[in-house]
Order: structure tokens, then C-alpha cells, then sequence
């Protein structure tokens, strides 16, 4: 081989790593490395998708719900960067993001976050009308949440809005109906998101606090825990609600005091509000949000 042929193909295996490079800050920036937040965006979309249907969800919603749930995180965490790409350098936890530590452009940011966008239009063309203007809805609802933190309280609550608002476009895509039923496992799912975020958020509270941002952490102070508990409380008892509503079984009973039990487990966590006791409470609502999905599934499941 001579020298020449040498270059070219050092050149070629130079572009290929390059994009490969690329590519690999573009996943790290839609967090595709860190799944927690497609878990937790996905369980209540579960929950709604099986009650609304009795047990069968159709196969064409299911799918289109699951690659949605994907693409919404992922278009949520590259405009998230987006908003913070100031602060994040100053807080450790986020310093190493791609829009932080600069291998991925702003421009690059908004191209991404465009083509996700589109992508996730193009998912709800198949589905009915009022599932597509709830996915309007909840599109703004993604959009505006990163900007909130400037000025909003408690934009923990704002986020529960958010990921919670996948519930009536289940039953709006599943059934052309909102029941009562939907709001009410809908209040459920932002309680509950209010609450497991809260818990984020205490995480950063002191990087949060030198730099401004606001958080519901930082908002309840000292009765952090007592506040989380409270939602969480909230958050059961409007899914007991749903189960009598929907009139679930001891198999949707057992699932609902396996996610109880995640809940006192969490404040046993978060007592001494370190930051790693926090973050470890903030990754157990995964169980939290299974159990509850593994009491509605095996309830439909082994009906009589």
C-alpha cells in the first residue's frame, strides 16, 4: 500500500470516528445513557393505555404512545439543555452535558430538538382529533417547562403537568372520550411527578441556589419532606380512586402497596436530605411506577 493510500484511508477512518463522536453527543444529549426519565415518563402512559382500554390496548396506540414517550423525553432533555446551557457548567452534577462543556453547538441543539419535534407530529397524524390537539397541548407544555425555572416557584408542579398530560391523550386516542376517570389518574400522575422531582431537585438545591434557579426544594425549605409526603400521599389515594373507579382487584391492591412501600422507603432515603440518599429515592419511583403497572397488568390479566 503506499503512502497516498495510507492518507485516504486514515482520512475516511478519521470522518467515520468523527461522526461517530458526533452521533455519541447527540444521544448523551437526548440522555439516551440515562433511561430513568423514559421509565418515569412511560408508567403513567402504561397506567392509561391498559385502563382505558380494559386490559387490550390497541397495538397501532400502543406503539405509537411507546416511540412517543421516547421521542418527547428526548426532545424535552435537548431543549432542557438548551435553556440551561449557562447554568449547567456551574452546577456539578450538569457540567458534563454536551451543551455544557460545549462539544455540541446551540445551533446544533435546535437543529435536533427540530427534527424531534417533526417526528413526534408525524406520530399522532395516525390518531384521532382530539388526541391530536391534546398532543398540541402537550407540546407546549413540553416546550415552555425549561424557561419556567426563571421566574416560577414551583416549576416541579408545571413539570407534573407535563409528563402527567400523556394520560388523557390515552384515553382520548384509546376511547374518543375523557372520562372522569382520566383526570383523576391524571391529578395521580402529577402528584406524583411533583413529588419524585421534588426530590430531584433537592439534589442541586445548593448549586440551585447560588446560581438562581428556582425549585419546589427550594421553595418548601425545611418542610420539603413533610410537602413531598403529603404528595405522595395525593398521588395514592387518587389511584385508589382509580381502582374503585375502574373496579380493579387484589392484584391492583397488592401493586399499590408495593408502590406505598416505595414511598415510605423514599423518605427513609431523603431524611438526612444528602444529595446521593436524594438521588437514590428520586431512582426508586422506577419500582413505584412499575408496581402500579404490575397491578394493573396482572388485574386485566388473570380476570375472571
Amino acid at each position: 500500500m503506499n503512502k497516498a493510500t495510507e492518507l485516504g484511508n486514515g482520512g475516511a477512518t478519521s470522518s467515520q470516528s468523527g461522526w461517530r463522536d458526533r452521533l455519541r453527543e447527540y444521544a448523551r444529549l437526548m440522555r439516551v445513557d440515562r433511561p430513568i426519565g423514559i421509565w418515569l415518563l412511560l408508567w403513567p402512559v402504561l397506567w392509561a393505555l391498559w385502563i382505558s382500554a380494559s386490559g387490550h390496548p390497541g397495538e397501532k396506540i400502543f406503539v405509537i404512545f411507546v416511540i412517543g414517550t421516547f421521542v418527547m423525553r428526548s426532545a424535552g432533555c435537548v431543549i432542557n439543555d438548551f435553556a440551561d446551557r449557562e447554568f449547567d457548567p456551574l452546577v456539578r452534577r450538569t457540567a458534563d452535558r454536551p451543551l455544557a462543556k460545549q462539544s455540541v453547538s446551540p445551533a446544533e441543539a435546535l437543529a435536533l430538538f427540530g427534527a424531534l419535534g417533526i417526528l413526534a407530529l408525524a406520530l399522532v397524524i395516525p390518531l384521532n382529533r382530539p388526541t391530536q390537539v391534546l398532543a398540541l397541548v402537550g407540546g407546549v407544555l413540553a416546550v415552555t417547562y425549561p424557561f419556567l425555572k426563571r421566574f416560577f416557584a414551583l416549576p416541579q408542579a408545571y413539570l407534573g403537568l407535563a409528563f402527567s398530560w400523556s394520560v388523557p391523550m390515552a384515553f382520548a386516542a384509546q376511547t374518543g372520550e375523557l372520562p372522569l376517570v382520566a383526570w383523576v389518574l391524571f391529578a395521580s400522575g402529577m402528584l406524583w411527578t411533583t413529588a419524585y422531582d421534588t426530590i430531584y431537585a433537592m439534589v442541586d438545591r445548593e448549586d440551585d441556589l447560588v446560581i438562581g434557579i428556582r425549585s419546589s426544594a427550594i421553595l418548601f425549605g425545611r418542610a420539603d419532606r413533610g410537602i413531598i409526603a403529603l404528595l405522595q400521599a395525593g398521588a395514592l389515594a387518587g389511584l385508589v380512586a382509580v381502582g374503585r373507579m375502574s373496579a380493579l382487584g387484589r392484584w391492583y391492591w397488592t401493586g399499590l402497596l408495593v408502590a406505598a412501600a416505595c414511598a415510605v422507603y423514599q423518605q427513609y432515603l431523603i431524611r438526612h436530605r444528602e444529595p446521593g440518599g436524594c438521588f437514590r429515592a428520586f431512582l426508586n419511583n422506577n419500582l413505584f411506577g412499575l408496581a402500579v403497572f404490575g397491578g394493573i397488568l396482572l388485574d386485566y390479566l388473570f380476570r375472571r
